[in-house]
């Protein structure tokens, strides 16, 4: 409505003989807050080429941006597009219940700045944002043209949920049974902080010895985490590394109790997990089986073991409420392009296989980059800039290019670090082995 209502201002200005508003505004930044309570945050540039990017921020405090980093967004206002975001309105971290509805608000608050309908919007997510910027390809409401997801939680909320608890379940059960740490339904976020504190000081602690690093191992495939290339004991170590050194451990209990919060409860379950099963399907079980040889153990044991103590059951009104608003549902309806490293402790590679098996999409409508690099949303400005020039080309052409590193030739941080390479299984997802069934 509000934009049919620009649309008419606009036609009868221009009969009426005033100056046309097909102009973009005056170059700059913009800001304002939205019915929601949600601020939001945009440029303006000298030259507008018609497109505005639509930028989803990664999960954290509810600030409005409108780029992953400020060199890209200089380089994007130079090349003519305007940028635009919204902080959320939560309320909590984990804000897919009001991003999109945020987001698409704060379109139209920087249409009425611009005074002009954009030739295009993309819609660009990082992390968080990119579940968020998924989920609008799969319902763009007329409004959005393509989407531009990086390293983004494309398998959605109730999975990244259910594996991590996986992996958490192996930690606590095997290398802290002797103590108390809630995995689920916190009460407060500093009891989620004192459980973290206490997941991270076991696998400290159990590194030190050759049974404790098999089962950080065993913990880490059904987190996902890739060790990279090498002999098992280098790809364990560097496991332990994104684990503790990288934050990720703290991450998973903490963010947790943001889901919760925004679930209304907790949306992850074990009973009737079947562990043997979840890790035959990981590639990361021959390492994890040399691990426990060299160490002495009984893998078979152990993994019996988690299947018997896995007791936890998920609320069904928290399943739904994720299902709902974190997930990539329906039909995808406008051409989505992911990019992501190959090594990524908090959102694991292997989230693009689950989308591209279990999502609903035509073949043509869906591509993925893959970066030889590690870490989370580690991407060199040359190659988020590729993917998005990528993604025009699509958009163009009706059809995707041929070398998307061409697309990145001479833009800050070297050339694209584009790789061939097909993602492994998302162990422990949804209707993979070991956890059957379907949100």
């Amino acid at each position: 409505m509000k934009r049919l209502l620009l649309t008419l201002i606009l036609a009868v200005a221009t009969l009426a003989g005033l100056p046309s508003a097909a102009s973009a505004a005056p170059p700059g930044e913009y800001q304002g807050t939205l019915a929601s309570g949600a601020t939001w945050l945009g440029h303006v540039p000298a030259d507008w080429n018609g497109t505005v990017l639509l930028f989803a921020h990664g999960f954290g405090p509810l600030r409005p941006q409108d780029a992953p980093d400020d060199q890209t967004r200089q380089i994007l206002l130079s090349e003519g597009y305007a940028t635009l975001g919204s902080s959320y309105s939560g309320p909590t971290w984990w804000a897919l219940e009001t991003a999109e509805d945020d987001q698409f608000a704060a379109l139209d608050a920087f249409t009425a700045v611009l005074g002009a309908e954009p030739r295009r919007t993309i819609a660009v997510g990082r992390s968080m944002g990119g579940l968020v910027s998924t989920r609008q390809g799969h319902r763009p409401r007329g409004e959005i043209d393509g989407v531009l997801t990086t390293c983004g939680i494309v398998a959605g909320g109730v999975n990244l949920n259910n594996y991590q608890l996986d992996g958490l379940h192996a930690i606590t059960e095997l290398l802290a049974s002797d103590r108390t740490i809630p995995l689920v339904r916190y009460d407060s976020p500093e009891q989620a902080a004192q459980a973290a504190t206490d997941v991270v000081a076991a696998v400290t602690e159990a590194q030190a010895t050759p049974p404790g690093r098999a089962r950080i191992a065993l913990a880490a495939a059904l987190f996902n985490v890739s060790g990279g290339a090498g002999t098992p004991a280098a790809q364990q170590e560097r496991q332990f590394q994104q684990l503790v050194a990288g934050g990720a451990l703290n991450r998973y209990v903490t963010a947790r109790q943001q889901i919760e919060l925004s679930a209304g409860g907790n949306s992850a379950w074990n009973r009737g997990v079947d562990y043997r099963a979840l890790l035959a399907g990981s590639s990361r079980a021959g390492h994890v089986r040399a691990l426990y040889r060299e160490a002495g153990l009984d893998l078979r044991a152990d993994l019996n073991r988690l299947t018997a103590t896995a007791d936890i059951t998920a609320d069904p009104w928290a399943v739904a409420d994720l299902g709902r608003s974190s997930m990539p549902n329906g039909e995808l309806r406008v051409p989505l392009l992911t990019i992501h490293t190959l090594i990524d402790e908090l959102v694991p590679v292997e989230q693009v296989d689950w989308y591209t098996e279990h999502g609903r999409h035509r073949g043509d409508l869906l591509r993925s980059l893959y970066v030889d690099g590690a870490g989370h949303c580690t991407f060199r400005t040359s190659e988020n800039l590729a993917a998005l020039h990528v993604l025009e080309y699509r958009l163009d052409h009706g059809r995707w290019p041929g070398d998307p590193a061409a697309f990145g030739a001479g833009y800050p941080g070297g050339d694209p670090r584009f790789v061939r390479f097909a993602p492994d299984r998302l162990t422990g997802g949804i209707g993979e082995p070991g956890r059957l069934g379907r949100v």
